[in-house]
């Protein structure tokens, strides 16, 4: 900045020597002429400067942003969402929010509203497709990923989730053929540990002490596909440890805690833990997002079970 007023200002010391050599009438013009060079450049650096500043704002206001949902500080949240504007980079970073925050159709919603804006960017195809996986459109999504695959075969999480869509749609088998499209293009599965996580469950948990265990702080289906494992292999009480800190915030983690707690009440004949199950059923079964669902259902007769009101 200092180079580029110090320019504008040397102009200003020619207009000087033009005058002690002498000009007549031309003189005053020069000398005009060379202090609105002066005042448009001046403008045009404090422009930039402004313009920087924003940027840097907004950048720091989303990385603040989501660094309050990390730490769940969600009077800071709602205060840098206010400050969001409707710049591309600050609704990604909103949407980006909703789906962490298991929001699923919000996140949708913008998604699809920034792909009609921007067609041409088509990993915008791909967060709308993890999007309506999440909402169990697997078809949609699946039609809507074919669109980034198309250009971009070889691109590991796409391939990935259109191996989970076959996963959802069909089995564990028609999933693991989707993912050989990567190692026939030369790519090392192992290299990968989202897709070995997902090989793990492809496979009906083949590997999951092996592999699951580094995963279960960094990918958060790890962490409840292991304690699944446990609770298929008669180690409930693993199960309890693994899971008994985690503060479930999905439908699929309350109902697993609730299984847990279940299960580990009916082998050690503790009330205590027979209760806490029934809570965690009876909040998913009462919901209005979950009641009229299947697992909706089965949790609320669950809770009944566990309170012997089996009419």
């Amino acid at each position: 900045l200092q180079l580029e007023l110090n320019a504008a200002t040397s102009e200003g010391g020619l207009a000087e020597r033009r005058k002690s050599q002498g000009g007549g009438g031309l003189l005053g013009k020069a000398r005009q002429s060379d202090e609105q060079l002066r005042e448009t450049a001046i403008k045009e650096v404090t422009a930039a400067r402004k313009a920087r500043v924003a940027k840097f704002s907004g950048l720091k206001n989303r990385l603040l942003f989501h660094l309050s949902h990390r730490i769940d500080d969600q009077e800071k949240l709602m205060l840098r969402h206010q400050e969001l504007s409707d710049v591309q980079e600050d609704q990604l970073s909103l949407a980006a929010i909703h789906y962490l925050r298991s929001h699923f159709q919000e996140a949708t919603d913008i998604y699809k509203r920034l792909l009609l804006e921007n067609r041409d960017d088509l990993a915008l195809n791909v967060f709308v497709a993890m999007c309506y996986y999440k909402l169990d459109y697997y078809d949609v999504s699946l039609e809507i990923l074919a669109v980034y695959l198309q250009a971009h075969p070889d691109s590991a999480v796409a391939v990935n989730l259109k191996a989970c869509n076959h996963f959802r749609l069909y089995n564990g088998r028609a999933a693991e053929a989707e993912l050989k499209a990567l190692t026939d293009l030369g790519q090392d599965l192992n290299s990968n540990d989202l897709i070995k996580h997902n090989q793990v469950v492809f496979s009906q948990g083949q590997g999951a002490l092996k592999v699951l265990p580094p995963l279960v702080d960094f990918i958060p289906e790890a962490r409840l596909n292991l304690v699944i494992y446990y609770l298929r292999h008669q180690g409930v009480n693993d199960a309890f440890e693994l899971i008994k800190d985690l503060e479930p915030s999905t439908p699929q983690e309350y109902i697993l805690k609730g299984v847990v707690n279940a299960s580990l009440g009916q082998e050690l004949g503790s009330r205590e833990h027979i209760k806490m199950a029934q809570q965690y059923f009876q909040l998913v079964g009462a919901s209005a997002s979950e009641c009229d669902t299947i697992p909706g259902r089965q949790c609320m007769a669950s809770c009944f079970f566990l309170l012997e009101l089996l009419e």
